[in-house]
């Protein structure tokens, strides 16, 4: 490489990162703004969708629709994922792309429960996530991370658990919507054996979440969705977590680990991934 090729690099490097600041800037104004629109009283009814396990408020339709706007006319070229209304590509080759839950716990949400969470990320065109925030909206907490920055909550730097060990602490898990995915059961077992206490809280972003701030020392999903889960990946991976398998593969299970019991509970998880085979 010669010192030009260097420089452009170099170019490259710091246009990335003002595009970064300035796609954090967007999506933290994004949050404020659809946290205090599902803390105001529920406005409208409740529609099934797949099953009625699976439901979407006009909450989430009315958020969405206004983050994708914000969104197009801030970053034209990008394109956009959403859990309501489907894909928009990209209208520039190489461009990157948003994954957008409006309300990610409708399901809490549409009973009056106060967990669930506005998740927004910025993923590479191959889906290398490049930007995450995970708002929750009834603790005023804003979890955010750029690739490569290290993982806030509020601003402030916040780490994994230092945690050596699964007994005594917390693993977080959702359903596959109301049912339970291959190998739960198996592992609950298996944690509560360990003294290992288990959490199914609701919302799938929120509970990944709570590994990068060092409340839940393992979290795990069946059925990994980018729009729920890339961004509390991004974050809990900049909070020092890690990540099995380390790139998330769709519809297939994520654990996020504490480092210090990445041994114990990797062992763990094959060995109940082969008893279910």
């Amino acid at each position: 490489m010669n010192e030009h090729d260097h420089d452009l690099d170099l170019d490259h490097d710091l246009d990335l990162d003002r595009d970064l600041d300035r796609a954090l800037t967007v999506a933290t104004d994004l949050a404020a703004w659809a946290s205090e629109a599902i803390r105001r009283p529920r406005d409208g009814g409740v529609r099934e969708k797949a099953s009625p396990a699976d439901i979407v408020t006009q909450t989430d339709e009315t958020i969405e629709a206004h983050v994708r706007s914000v969104l197009r006319a801030a970053f034209p070229t990008h394109g956009i994922e959403g859990e309501e209304h489907g894909t928009d590509k990209p209208t520039t080759p190489n461009a990157p792309y948003w994954v957008v839950d409006p309300v990610d716990g409708t399901t809490n949400y549409a009973h009056g429960i106060g967990w669930c969470s506005f998740s927004l990320g910025l993923a590479a065109p191959d889906g290398t996530p490049l930007l995450g925030l995970v708002a929750d909206p009834w603790r005023g907490e804003t979890f955010t991370a750029i690739r490569g920055r290290g993982a806030y909550l509020n601003g402030t730097p916040t780490r994994a658990a230092t945690h050596t060990t699964l007994t005594g602490h917390l693993f977080l898990t959702e359903w596959a919507a109301h049912a339970h995915w291959p190998g739960l059961d198996s592992l609950l077992t298996a944690l509560s054996a360990r003294h290992c206490t288990a959490r199914v809280m609701g919302s799938t972003a929120l509970s990944l979440a709570q590994v990068a701030a060092g409340r839940a020392t393992v979290a795990a999903v069946g059925e990994f969705h980018a729009v729920d889960g890339l961004p509390a990946y991004l974050i809990a991976r900049e909070a020092g977590a890690v990540a099995l398998p380390q790139v998330p593969v769709y519809d297939e299970p994520l654990l996020l680990m504490a480092p210090g019991v990445v041994g114990e509970m990797a062992e763990l998880w094959g060995t109940i991934q082969a008893g279910e085979a």
